[in-house]
């Protein structure tokens, strides 16, 4: 694939490719233990907060596959768009994709339970 950037995808087009039932993306939560505590994401996912690296990095490989797309999420898209940009130069065979407005957008367009912060 050899992608240099991160994809955008809208809240409301992962929402669809979630409930597919083709290949499902692998969803990473780059946001931290306290955010979690407010809102989490609804679907299953990889946490892997960004403060911690130092725990992950050396492993995450071994939950990644360059056969399953992957979607990173944080509170708003930044934070994941820049962990995005770094796992593609980790990779540039990875398929990524950055949720655009994070957490946030998401419950504003999808699940207004998931409580905004």
């Amino acid at each position: 694939m050899n992608q240099k950037l991160p994809k955008n995808i809208s809240p409301s087009d992962l929402f669809k490719w979630i409930q597919k039932e083709s290949v499902k993306p692998i969803l990473i939560d780059v946001r931290e233990d306290n955010e979690l505590d407010i809102a989490r994401f609804p679907e299953k996912n990889l946490h892997i907060p960004l403060s911690k690296f130092e725990i992950w990095c050396d492993t995450l490989h071994e939950h990644l596959s360059i056969e399953q797309p992957i979607v990173v999420l944080c509170h708003s898209g930044i934070r994941s768009w820049n962990f995005g940009a770094w796992l593609i130069e980790q990779n540039s065979r990875y398929d990524v994709w950055n949720l655009e407005g994070g957490i946030d957008g998401w419950s504003q367009e999808i699940d207004n339970s998931v409580p905004r912060y």
